[in-house]
């Protein structure tokens, strides 16, 4: 793993702390780990914890999403109070700031039933305010809450080559990076609760938007009469080379392995993306930010929502374009 990045603060040459909780946790390194979410990024991060020996208690709204890991070896819980119950360790992956505060804070949730000591890791992406209100809850209950977004989509997710974001108590980064190493190739801390997450919007703003030109580039190309295959190559050995360009080309065609080869099925929902824009939205007005290209890329995303790409992986937006130029 990539060595954590430390932000300058107060505190910085006070001399290293003792956490005794922190020696218990590294010295168990075995001991169960709870995880609730088993979706397109929740389900193959577990896996990755059962590939490295790590006994994985878990839990899923939706019952069937469980199977396939309970048939690796993982003990499917009732609900998020009972997985609390039985692990020290619990990660969170879920699609929202509402579904964070049910599964937490909610009556079957992990605060009901959560041992003093456990480390709380969140993976959701949610506004950073409410990973700070869960910090606080979890405070008050005993426990240590992190916010530790990732990127790098669901192939990342898979081959354990996520890059983890991490906010919370430096002191207790190490105990969790034991865990992120097992799903990803990179862990940055990045300060405080909430800090996390707002490295993970403005990463995502900048993929909207990304993504979004690359759409109308690759279209504008191919109307021009060139190449699609022709005109990413180009593209990806000159100045407007970007990710959404070289690895997750939104043109059919184009790249194997990816959404747009499998009718944009997959990958990171529309409705994810305008979700994570309407977030980075909120952040600007309150932070008296000007983002003008997020606030369209945001309109955009919401106007596919309403026109049957929400459950198509983003890069759809290249198929918006060119059904919209046919209306």
């Amino acid at each position: 793993a990539a060595a954590p990045v430390m932000l300058e603060g107060p505190g910085e040459t006070e001399p290293p702390r003792i956490n005794i909780s922190i020696s218990k946790r590294s010295m168990a390194s075995k001991t169960p780990v709870g995880f609730i979410g088993l979706g397109n990024m929740g389900s193959p991060m577990a896996k990755n914890l059962i590939k490295n020996g790590y006994p994985v208690i878990a839990t899923d709204v939706f019952p069937e999403s469980c199977k396939e890991l309970q048939e690796l070896g993982a003990q499917v819980m009732d609900s998020p109070a009972d997985v609390a119950e039985k692990a020290d360790r619990i990660i969170t992956m879920l699609p929202s700031s509402p579904n964070v505060i049910e599964v937490y804070t909610g009556p079957n949730g992990i605060l009901k039933k959560v041992k003093k000591g456990t480390l709380l890791v969140d993976s959701s992406t949610i506004d950073p305010s409410v990973a700070k209100e869960m910090a606080v809850a979890s405070e008050k209950m005993g426990a240590v809450f992190m916010d530790a977004p990732v990127s790098g989509g669901v192939g990342a997710a898979s081959m354990a080559k996520l890059t983890f974001m991490v906010g919370g108590l430096e002191e207790e980064f190490q105990a969790a990076e034991e865990l992120f190493t097992c799903m990803g190739a990179n862990v940055v801390y990045c300060g405080q609760v909430g800090s996390g997450q707002a490295a993970k919007l403005c990463n995502n703003m900048l993929l909207a938007i990304g993504m979004i030109g690359t759409a109308e580039t690759m279209n504008l190309g191919i109307r021009l009469g060139l190449d699609p295959k022709l005109l990413a190559k180009i593209l990806n050995m000159s100045s407007g080379r970007c990710w959404s360009s070289d690895s997750y080309n939104p043109v059919p065609g184009v790249m194997e392995g990816v959404p747009s080869a499998n009718n944009y099925q997959g990958g990171y929902g529309t409705t994810l993306m305008a979700k994570d824009l309407g977030l980075a939205q909120n952040t600007a007005t309150n932070t008296k930010s000007s983002i003008p290209l997020g606030s369209l890329a945001h309109q955009i995303y919401r106007v596919m929502c309403s026109r049957g790409y929400a459950n198509k992986d983003f890069s759809s937006v290249f198929q918006f374009l060119r059904e919209e130029e046919a209306q």
